[in-house]
């Protein structure tokens, strides 16, 4: 195709609502409700984190760095879906989808590498309790939650540039709710074979890396935990681990199911379904895991709405 042939797009339409179903304004109604519960349950774990001073310690700063990152994450794609739910008005702009591809895949990155920032604190709680204290300061949870933004938003430019640099010279109609990887690039009026397998190959690194870390990491936490003689001990040290380990299975079981698996044509669908899940389920339970599995927060949450309470009836 020759140069002159080629008409730039300018903007896209999204075209995955209908597989979300016929009703816009009853699904807008639902989701509506989902995304405000997401938006108090992360507001009110960040709130009392911040908040409670028994709660500043490497654990809980690194769940708040995850339910921050986890909310904003929401913020680049639910009010987007919203509206166009609302209004009708299914069109993003060119760099709008850009930056909705950035944004997104650069937090969901972070949260992969927050997840195992986790993971490693929970090692050393359980493998090294003695110098818990010296390796897990705040310099270094700084450094893990700094380093987990700066890979993550680091490999998501470079996931970004890839595609975008690409031609778009129509069909402009994406099969999702939001801009989305394979959708996106499926549309490039070029050969994507190269593209699609470094992007794979990105989006491999991410979730299989990660995972193996985490597995590392439990495995030796494992083997810990089978050292101890206490059978109280035991069932103490793991429910540390479990909220985690709850979180990992629902976080990358929808990720590695939509960005790793063979893509069809037939696939779209089905994975522009499971990224509703992806997009509202994982930034709803999670915040529900951590305060159901722990006393403290649990504690914690009770003292802040008890004491606001008190503060308004004063």
């Amino acid at each position: 195709m020759h140069k002159g042939n080629i008409s730039s797009v300018t903007e896209f339409l999204l075209l995955g609502f209908s597989v979300l179903g016929k009703n816009p304004t009853v699904i807008f109604m639902i989701f509506s409700l989902v995304y405000g519960t997401i938006l108090v349950f992360n507001i009110t774990i960040m709130s009392v984190i911040l908040v409670d001073r028994t709660l500043h310690s490497p654990m809980y700063f690194l769940l708040f760095a995850f339910s921050v990152s986890e909310t904003s994450t929401t913020f680049v794609t639910i009010p987007k879906l919203l509206v166009t739910l609302l209004t009708g008005h299914q069109s993003i702009s060119f760099t709008g989808c850009a930056m909705q591809v950035f944004w997104f895949f650069g937090l969901g990155a972070n949260n992969c590498f927050l997840l195992v920032a986790m993971a490693y604190d929970r090692y050393v709680a359980i493998c090294y309790p003695l110098q818990y204290q010296v390796l897990m300061n705040n310099r270094t949870c700084a450094k893990l939650v700094a380093a987990s933004s700066v890979i993550g938003f680091i490999i998501s430019l470079s996931i970004d540039a890839l595609i975008f640099r690409l031609p778009f010279c129509g069909p402009n109609g994406i099969r999702h709710f939001f801009c989305d990887l394979s959708p996106v690039l499926r549309l490039a009026c070029t050969d994507i074979y190269l593209t699609s397998v470094v992007i794979v190959i990105f989006c491999a690194i991410v979730l299989l890396a990660t995972v193996i870390l985490i597995i590392i990491s439990y495995i030796y936490i494992l083997s810990a935990i089978l050292k101890i003689q206490s059978s109280i001990g035991r069932r103490k040290a793991f429910s540390t681990c479990a909220s985690h380990l709850t979180v990992v299975v629902t976080h990358f079981g929808c990720a590695s199911f939509v960005y790793l698996r063979p893509k069809s044509v037939s696939s779209l669908d089905q994975d522009t379904v499971i990224s509703v899940g992806f997009v509202f389920l994982t930034p709803l339970l999670n915040p529900m895991i951590y305060s159901l599995r722990n006393k403290e927060v649990k504690f914690a949450i009770k003292k802040l709405l008890r004491n606001s309470f008190c503060f308004q009836k004063f």
